[in-house]
Formats: structure tokens, sequence, C-alpha cells
């Protein structure tokens, strides 16, 4: 164990229990004003806001239109199939290229999750992710309340890692990001709420440890190892005040024993799969080394230019926070500005945090996603500042906060008039608008709620998101149940613009065969008719004419609601510059059915569609 010169513990809690800033570490008025007169009231509080945080993470869960990235649609695909074949491994699938493109404990979550496919529903697949989330967010509330030993700063925590953006679009979809969140940062939030008997275990830890970051590496890469081992070696070397020979003789033997248990995990894929080669190929090769391949440009130049370079990553660790990200990069000034006076815990979290970033920045391939393993400790640290950060970037937070709710409202209103004022909103939907927006101005106009009020008003704006995206999954936005059963069993061919994207038609009309085609090739509905016997087309919800079939005898049998994604730049420009949305964004949904003598052309091979 290492002492400060004074003698005391450098790793024992701090002897003062408050953690608000004193006079010259930015505190001003409002921050001598308690939150609230009662520290009951107080507790209850943030006891409803994180019931409301729960809630909004499980509400429409089942919805297509849930912010998420397309990649769970092969996700989706990959385990049907599996599930379909009676095994767990091989991994099945009909995409080109991808069938061992992640290991796979994240398909057998979905194949328990979903009562091998017996259960085929969004929520099935999706509500693992939830719990992994919110356990997650539960570690940053323990972590803040232990580091702090205030109740307060454990919720701030809470509330601010799932009002992070980023937190709600891959925290909750079929993906591998919130397995991957929560094991990988389990071994850092165990040392740190543990420490010092998490650091001077010999064994246990350790093989605990490499468990967790193992069963991580078996959802996402053994590549993960590369940033967990690094952080976890500067961890265990700053815990020794940086004496490399201290280090070597006591803690590196540990950080071994950590790493192989994690790669032994990891390599149980390898044992246990029928065809190890495949998973070399498709796995090691093509999907993780191949990330260094610059695609057609230099290294270089991939590094410090495009949407892919060192400065997107850099920007991304702030912009994964959504509206929260203006007192995220308010933090990060403050952890500059105060490197010197950090205490312990804040310099081992910081540590975590550079450490993903340095890592993830040397492949040539950069995304938001890489860092999201960090958003727990950058949540802990705003929560533990929380007091420091100027309330000049909440109030910045909150006024955009306003404005989404403002262009909610806006465009709640013009779709139901562009649906002949159709009522698609219900009166809970206008008061919940109301009551955020009332809650966000309460809050800008009212210094000692800002603070304990920010997270909840951008929760509230994620929840009314969800509200606004249900009538898509409603009655307009689903074909009616006659539609639904005369498809059952079927072939029916859906627009595609994303690989596997078809697999969604299969919870839009469950128990038909759904296929996809490029809906990029310009073809007229009287050549989708001479392709496909049963199809969709998409025409824009600003044009309110049925569409010109000139086909004999097709017909249209059902139409509903829909969204587009993925537009091109083109259209994003129109829609941000011009106000086309409902020309770009909002779309109407025609199934129509050919005479089934009229295919007479091949349909676009499966390579050139969604596969």
């Amino acid at each position: 164990m290492t002492t400060q010169p004074d003698g005391h513990d450098k790793h024992a809690r701090p002897p003062h229990p408050n953690p608000l800033p004193q006079a010259g570490e930015g505190a001003n008025e409002s921050l001598r004003e308690p939150y609230f007169n009662e520290p009951r009231l107080r507790l209850a509080w943030y006891v409803l806001a994180t019931l409301l945080a729960i809630f909004t993470y499980f509400y429409g869960l089942d919805s297509d239109h849930i912010p998420k990235n397309g990649d769970e649609y092969p996700y989706e695909h990959i385990t049907r199939l599996t599930a379909d074949s009676g095994k767990l491994l091989p991994l099945q699938s009909q995409l080109v290229g991808q069938r061992n493109t992640k290991p796979p404990l994240l398909f057998w979550q979905g194949i328990a999750s979903t009562n091998w496919g017996q259960d085929w529903t969004l929520w099935h697949l999706r509500y693992p992710s939830v719990i992994y989330t919110l356990f997650t967010a539960l570690m940053v509330f323990l972590l803040g309340w232990k580091l702090s030993r205030q109740l307060e700063t454990g919720f701030l925590g809470l509330l601010a890692f799932l009002a992070f953006f980023n937190t709600y679009r891959y925290g909750r979809p079929f993906l591998t990001n919130p397995p991957e969140v929560f094991w990988l940062f389990l071994p850092f939030f165990a040392l740190l709420y543990w420490r010092p008997a998490a650091f001077e275990s010999r064994f246990i830890a350790p093989v605990l440890l490499g468990v967790s970051i193992g069963l991580g590496l078996l959802y996402k890469s053994f590549a993960l190892l590369a940033p967990v081992g690094l952080a976890l070696t500067l961890w265990y070397w700053h815990y020794r005040d940086y004496r490399l020979m201290a280090f070597l003789m006591k803690d590196a033997a540990k950080v071994a024993i950590i790493s192989v248990v994690a790669l032994a995990m990891f390599g149980l894929w390898f044992a246990l799969d029928p065809d190890p080669l495949a998973v070399w190929k498709e796995f090691v090769v093509g999907e993780n080394i191949g990330k260094f391949d610059p695609q057609n440009t230099s290294y270089l130049g991939k590094l410090l230019w495009g949407t892919s370079s060192l400065w997107s990553l850099a920007l991304a660790l702030i912009s994964n926070a959504g509206l929260l990200a203006f007192p995220v990069a308010a933090l990060f000034y403050l952890g500059f500005k105060r490197r010197r006076q950090m205490e312990d815990w804040e310099k081992l979290l910081w540590i975590w945090v550079i450490t993903l970033f340095v890592v993830f920045a040397l492949p040539s391939q950069r995304s938001s996603r890489y860092l999201l393993a960090s958003m727990p400790a950058i949540a802990v640290l705003c929560a533990l500042n929380w007091q420091r950060i100027s309330r000049k970037a909440f109030v910045i937070s909150l006024c955009v906060a306003l404005g989404v709710i403002a262009v909610l409202a806006f465009f709640s209103m013009r779709l139901q008039s562009e649906l002949g004022n159709a009522d698609l909103y219900p009166s809970a939907y206008w008061l919940l608008l109301a009551a955020t927006g009332v809650l966000a101005v309460l809050a800008l106009i009212k210094p000692e709620f800002t603070r304990p009020v920010v997270s909840l008003v951008v929760i509230l704006v994620l929840l009314s998101m969800a509200v606004f995206m249900r009538p898509f999954d409603g009655a307009p936005g689903n074909f009616d149940a006659a539609v639904r059963q005369h498809v059952r069993g079927k072939d029916v061919w859906a627009p595609c613009n994303f690989r596997a994207k078809d697999e969604g038609y299969r919870f839009i009309l469950p128990g038909s065969k759904a296929h996809g085609y490029r809906d990029d090739h310009g073809l007229t509905v009287a050549q989708l008719a001479e392709r496909y016997p049963l199809f969709a087309i998409q025409t824009p919800l600003a044009n309110s004419a049925l569409p010109d079939i000139a086909c004999p005898n097709c017909k249209i049998i059902g139409q509903r609601l829909d969204m587009r994604s993925r537009q091109s730049t083109a259209e994003m420009k129109e829609m941000f510059l011009h106000g086309k949305v409902f020309e770009h964004l909002f779309v109407r949904e025609f199934l129509i059915e050919a005479p089934e003598t009229s295919q007479k052309i091949a349909p676009i091979p499966a390579n050139e569609g969604c596969r």
C-alpha cells in the first residue's frame, strides 16, 4: 500500500464528505442554495426521475422506428437463421460475406430471449439490451455515490448517463453495444468501488475481471482487449505511483492473468465452432484486420480528413452525449484545467476515457460507437463535477431541448394536416410536450433548479420523440389485419437501402417471406410487377395521389405510413435548407399485387439487392 508524505493512504476516502466546490473552483451564488428545502423531497424527485428514465427506455421498444443502427437488421437475420437451424454453432446467414460478422454471444442472447425464435418480436430481441443498459446505469449510480459519499451525486450520474443520446440510441436495440459497455466497464467499476482490496487481490479479482472482459470479447471482438488491457496496465501502474519495479513485481502478473482468461474465453468460439477456419477468415481477417484498410485512400489522409478522421472521433467524445454535449464539453475543459488538482479516482476514470480514444484512433475506420464504453466513466465524472460545470452549459442544453420540443410540435401538427387532420396524437402527447417545456423554462429561470432538472428534461425529450413515432407503429403505420393475413406464407419484396433491411418486414408482415430490392434502381411499378408478384413501393407523403400503377390487373391491396432512413446528401440538404421533410422523410407505402403471369423478367440477384 502506498502512502502520501503525510502518512495518509492516498487510496482512502477523502476526509471531507462535501463534493461541492469551494470558492475559486467555479462556485457561484446559485450553488450555495439547496436544490430543495427538504432532503425527502430531493430524494423523491430523483427517485421519480429515475423511474421516468426507466419507463422511457422501455417505452416503444417494439417500434421499428426507434433510434438505432442498421446493423440490427443483419444481426436479426443471423439470429433467426441460426435459431431455425436448431444449433448454436455454426452461425447461419444468407448475407453475402456476413456470417461470422460478430462473436456468437449476441446471437445466443437473441435465441434465448425469443425462445429459439418462437417469440419472434422486436420486444423479445431488445429487452436484454435495456437490462444491460440499466445495470450499467446502476454502476454509474453506485460509483458516484461511493466516491462522493452523497446519494445525490449517484443520481446525477445515473440520469446523465441515461440522458446521453447515444446511450439511448445504441443502448436499446438488438446490438452488441449494451453488453459490450456493461462487461468492459464492470472491471473498472469493481477496481474503483472495492479498492484497495480489488487492486491488491492477486488471483481471485484478476480471474473475475478476466471473465468479465472475456464476456465482452465474446459479444464484440478480441480486439477490445487492446484498450482494456492497456487501461488496466495504466490503472495498476498509477496505483503504484508509477514506480515501474513495484508494478512489475506486484501487478504485471495480474494483468497477464486477466488477459489470458479473457482470451481463453474468446477462444471458446474457435474450440466449439465446427468451422474455425471460416471464423478466422471472416471475423479475424475480414472484420478486424480489415478495419485498418484505408479503402482507396491513404492512411494519413483518412486520419486527418473526412467523417472517419481523428477529429471526428474526438468530437464523438462530446457528441455521444446528445443534448448534454455542452456540459460534457465543459467537463473536458475543466478536466484539462484541473489536471493537477484532480482527485485520484478522477485520474483513473480519465485514463480509461483517453485510452479508448487513443487505441480506436489507430484503425482507419473510426466511429462514435467505438467510444461508447467511455460514456459511463464520463457520466461519473460529470456527476462528480456537476457543481463545477458552468450553469451556462446547462442553460444551452435546456434551450436546445426547448427547440427540439418546438420542432416536434410543429411536425406533429403538419403530419396531422397532411393526413387530412387525422387525430394521430392523443391529449397525453400534447401534455407531455407542454410539461417538458414548462420544466425546461422553470430550470432556466430558477438557477437552483437548473442542475437537478436538466437531465430529466433531456430524458423527457427522448420520451417525446418516442411518442411522436408511435403513429408509425400503430394503425396508420401498419397494414390492416386482412392484408397481413393475405400475405401470410407468401413472398413479399420490399424496398431496401441497407443490408438485410428486409428483415424488418418480417415484423411488419408476420408470417410472410420477406425479400428486399434496392430502391435506387429507379424501377417503375410496371417494371417491378414484371419481376415480383407481391411488392411494396414508397411515395412521398407530400404527394397525396395514388401511385400510377400502369400495370394491367395489378392492384393496391394495402397502404401504411412510414419513415425513410439513410437519405442521400442532396436529400439531406433539401430537408435542412429548404424544409422538404415531407418529400424525403415521411412516406406512404403501398403493397401491390401483380398477376402471376406477368413475372417474365428474373428478379434482381440477391447480391444486387439487400443481401
